[in-house]
């Protein structure tokens, strides 16, 4: 037997009003991609990218709701909106989302130690757990009472430790939430939207930042892998790590470390897999670490836009990073040691690295370079040609008797 064409329509009909219910969205069923601005309403340009960023970055969640989508910025930016058509194109798909707010959550689980609550405490508490999508909204606005802390952290633990689909819109700057929380936020797709006024506080870990124009330039694409003024050796060798980094930005799994002399490429290639990463809708961030280390610095003064934790968590934490320029920095112990913290977090959590030097591992800190000396997670490759601006074509030709000892 098969249902017929308006038993078909009344039973999905059904489906999704079965699924309305049990998202909770109530009046918030009005907001969906279609009503809403791909740019935003902000005035200033910068901004305007930013949000059509964070919205492209929302919708390819919906389609595929994978990992976690941390939405956060002043009221008014459309966090909110965002969030609701996520779980809005998911019903329209016939898939469960389900929505609350922090402080919503909080007031039923203890309405739930009631005699007469509809839903005991576990069940509700299981059924926010283990939600196929859950939208929390309003982190930040609880109250923070030892208990409520507790409860948020089993449920953000949970859905972190399993791996559960979860988007979380926080009011308040992640880097001011209790810190078990801030640190599974800042290991997630986080993205904030902007401010008119200029203090917006980003990690740009979806974009670049303003004093990387070049690196934005740097694709694949224009990268010059065929330099007909090499040897055939150093040409091959290129065209290597080309299709290395290449390979990484497809599906970054490990470490990668570049190495050779200034203008040789490296520098290209890292940002060409940021490119790549950000085409795609996915986190990246780049930096260069002499200049890492003079933000880091900087953030300890009382006029620094962003704190020094959230900026040091956001470093540790981030799905891909590259570190730049490794080993140009000023080898003092503090240097040395937040250098250190950052290689052991991402070693340890086997978080996505790329490294371009031209250093040696052996003049670097034995630390450092013992983890970047596992071959189980790090990729080492020495990129062989010269600088690109070099005078090249007065390069002699090497005897073919002594060519294999290159």
């Amino acid at each position: 037997m098969v249902p017929c064409r308006c038993t078909q329509q009344e039973l999905g009909e059904e489906r999704r009003a079965r699924l309305q219910r049990y998202s909770n969205l109530g009046s918030l069923t009005r907001f969906i991609f279609d009503n809403l601005l791909p740019q935003g309403k902000s005035e200033n340009p910068v901004n305007r990218e930013r949000f059509n960023l964070v919205y492209q970055a929302a919708k390819t969640f919906a389609s595929e709701p994978k990992g976690w989508l941390v939405l956060t910025g002043p009221s008014g930016s459309g966090k909110t909106h965002l969030a609701a058509a996520i779980a809005n194109y998911c019903i329209a798909r016939n898939q469960p989302a389900f929505y609350i707010t922090a402080p919503d959550l909080l007031d039923h689980l203890r309405s739930s130690f009631s005699p007469d609550s509809e839903m005991p405490y576990d069940e509700f508490f299981e059924q926010v757990r283990n939600a196929p999508l859950l939208i929390l909204d309003d982190l930040g606005a609880q109250s923070s009472t030892p208990w409520a802390k507790e409860k948020l952290e089993q449920l953000l633990n949970h859905r972190f430790s399993n791996q559960l689909p979860t988007v979380i819109v926080s009011i308040v700057p992640v880097d001011e939430l209790e810190d078990r929380i801030r640190t599974r936020l800042l290991a997630a797709n986080f993205y904030q939207l902007g401010t008119d006024d200029g203090k917006a506080q980003m990690l740009f870990t979806s974009s670049w930042a303003p004093e990387f124009e070049l690196q934005k330039t740097m694709i694949f694409d224009n990268f010059d892998q065929k330099r007909a003024n090499l040897p055939p050796e150093q040409r091959e060798n290129l065209k290597e790590a080309y299709d290395i980094a290449f390979d990484f930005a497809r599906s970054p799994d490990g470490w990668l470390l570049f190495q050779g002399v200034n203008g040789c490429g490296k520098t290209h290639l890292a940002a060409a897999i940021v490119n790549y990463r950000y085409q795609h809708k996915q986190p990246a961030l780049f930096i260069v670490v002499p200049d890492f280390l003079d933000h880091l610095r900087s953030s300890f003064s009382p006029d620094s836009k962003i704190s020094y934790d959230r900026l040091f968590e956001g470093v540790k934490s981030v799905p891909l990073l590259v570190l730049d320029d490794f080993g140009a920095q000023a080898t003092t112990p503090w240097a040395q040691e937040k250098l250190y913290q950052v290689i052991n977090h991402r070693y340890n959590a086997r978080l996505a690295t790329v490294i371009t030097t031209n250093s040696s591992l052996e003049e670097m800190e034995n630390r450092i370079s013992s983890r970047l000396a596992d071959t189980k997670i790090c990729l080492s490759f020495n990129i062989m040609a010269p600088h690109y601006r070099s005078d090249v074509t007065s390069h002699k030709r090497v005897p073919r008797s002594v060519k294999k000892g290159y």
